[in-house]
């Protein structure tokens, strides 16, 4: 089982970035996936979630800025942020649920600077 994300980076406030997890090993397309981060010093942090329907949800902290995707095509889940702010700075980290069944990525870093 593999989550390889991609995407990270460096941005000013306000700008946008679209992060990308291919996963590979498992039925991607009967798997809940989701975003999570973990600022500096903090704990992890679930960012959103899209089920194998294709419902969404977010933290409150990032509604109506970022949406979250998937492509089962391509074994890809997709995470558009817009408006970035500086407490967006984390790693973030691709994750596949099913079943109690729970797969990372090893996750990429977005920071927020001016």
């Amino acid at each position: 089982v593999q989550l390889v994300e991609s995407g990270g980076g460096l941005v000013q406030p306000g700008e946008s970035l679209r992060l990308s997890c291919v996963a590979s090993g498992f039925t991607f397309s009967t798997y809940t996936m989701a975003w999570g981060r973990q600022a500096p010093g903090k704990g992890l942090e679930w960012v959103s979630s899209i089920d194998k329907s294709g419902s969404e949800r977010y933290a409150e902290s990032v509604k109506g800025r970022f949406a979250i995707s998937r492509d089962n095509a391509k074994n890809t889940v997709y995470l558009q942020m817009n408006i970035l702010k500086h407490e967006d700075t984390a790693v973030y980290y691709c994750n596949g649920k099913q079943y109690g069944v729970d797969y990372w990525g090893e996750g990429t870093l977005v920071t927020v600077s001016s």
